[in-house]
């Protein structure tokens, strides 16, 4: 679990709530000291050096439970057998990240730090990653193009941005709700809400396209088709999604 007793744990779980409430910019060093009861003003550099290497540590210390949680389930499934379906990739998707704040698995503030983060220090975050953490996503998402392969892959990308997206505007506000242990809130502490944003997620991916988006995409592709070739080559969008997709909670 993200929490301890220690000072240097006492830190990092007041500058977490701090960040995930305020912004990595309104809190300062001696808001984070002050808020985890400690005297020694000095106790923040003493640990981790910056507010920002502080910040740093605590991207990675969610990341990797979460992937850890992730990776966990995918195999325990995939030695069961039969072969996924999407609700199950999606399912792997969402669990691991609740009761991320320890106490037998109460909520806390994990999930909407990094999504201020990623607005207001993207830079900051994707170098907290140093490129780790993900493979339990990654994997998802191979079992997800796999799934849908009957659907444009150029589509398919921009759903799973669009999963991203709404995954983390939704555990955010869940968490935010769930805050603490023993909080009990009328939406989504409801036994079926969240198998109903697991529909809600399954639908916003399986669905074939409709004539307007095969068409807007036929004219997209038509247009690049006639455009000169860029420096480097590649496909700018499909790279853009990739890097989205990695920033999913």
């Amino acid at each position: 679990m993200m929490n301890d007793t220690t000072t240097r744990d006492l830190l990092k779980l007041a500058a977490r709530r701090l960040f995930a409430r305020h912004g990595i910019d309104g809190v300062g060093v001696r808001d984070i000291v002050e808020a985890a009861g400690q005297r020694n003003s000095g106790s923040l550099h003493y640990y981790f050096g910056t507010k920002e290497d502080l910040a740093r540590e605590l991207v990675a210390d969610g990341a990797r439970l979460i992937d850890e949680r992730r990776n966990r389930r995918l195999d325990e499934i995939e030695r069961a057998g039969p072969a996924l379906t999407l609700r199950d990739v999606i399912e792997v998707l969402v669990w691991p990240s609740t009761g991320l704040g320890g106490d037998g698995g109460a909520e806390d503030t994990y999930i909407r730090f990094i999504t201020n983060l990623q607005m207001s220090h993207r830079r900051l975050f994707l170098d907290a990653l140093e490129g780790k953490f993900a493979s339990g996503y990654e994997r998802c998402l191979a079992h997800i193009r796999r799934l849908l392969k009957g659907i444009d892959p150029e589509i398919v990308n921009q759903r799973l941005l669009f999963l991203s997206l709404y995954l983390r505007a939704a555990m955010s506000s869940r968490e935010a709700a769930l805050e603490g242990s023993g909080k009990s809130h009328p939406f989504w502490s409801a036994p079926y809400t969240m198998e109903n944003l697991i529909d809600t997620i399954e639908g916003m991916l399986k669905p074939v396209s409709s004539p307007w988006t095969r068409a807007a995409l036929r004219k997209h592709r038509r247009g690049q088709d006639r455009a000169p070739p860029r420096r480097g080559g590649g496909n700018k969008g499909a790279v853009a999604c990739t890097r989205h997709e990695q920033d999913a909670p």
